[in-house]
């Protein structure tokens, strides 16, 4: 989404029209403490995880003196940064994906109707926001919040469908499933 150039900063053409079908949850809020002269002074961080339900996603991190104020802020900058990941049959990932950030590393597995979603903390979030009805997950790493949910972002950018392999190797999508069956079966008939 190309943005129009304009010439404040503020400018309400730079907005992101508001949609009633996002839904946002609060994932994490830390408070920091600041010591001054007259005591301390609090001020918090939020992060937050907004999603349409059909498989668009995004996080945004906000800080302000007030938690509404930052949640605020977090709630517009994940609407900014919203991706779009391929669902199978709108209820999974297409295929089993590992992301990295940091010291957070996650694996995603795609799951057959009536698993639900097998997620914990960060990650659940993610998945619920964007509308994953059927995964397996396992954080690796950091259990840090921030870090979770930027491994888990990196491996849905990582998500590919069907469609889009076989229109970058120039094949047809058959060809591209048949191999992804075929293979499965060829691995059970070995065991």
């Amino acid at each position: 989404m190309a943005r129009k150039p304009s010439g404040r900063r503020g400018d309400r053409a730079s907005q992101p029209t508001e949609d009633p079908e996002i839904t946002d949850k609060l994932v994490h809020i830390n408070r920091v403490a600041k010591v001054v002269k007259g005591g301390r002074r609090f001020s918090f961080a939020a992060l937050v995880v907004v999603g349409d339900g059909r498989g668009r996603v995004g996080y945004g991190t906000g800080k302000a003196r007030e938690v509404p104020e930052a949640i605020r802020k977090a709630t517009d900058h994940a609407k900014h940064t919203m991706i779009r990941v391929p669902l199978r049959d709108g209820r999974t990932l297409h295929h089993d994906v590992q992301g990295r950030f940091g010291a957070g590393r996650v694996v995603l597995r795609a799951a057959p109707a009536g698993t639900g979603v097998i997620a914990g903390g960060p990650m659940r979030a993610v998945f619920e926001t964007m509308g994953v009805q059927d995964v397996v997950a396992k954080s690796l790493g950091s259990a840090n919040p921030h870090n979770m949910i930027k491994a888990t972002f990196n491996a849905l950018n990582n998500c590919m469908s069907p469609r889009a392999v076989a229109a970058r190797r120039g094949k047809k999508v058959s060809e591209i499933v048949a191999r992804r069956s075929d293979v499965g079966g060829a691995e059970r008939a070995r065991a």
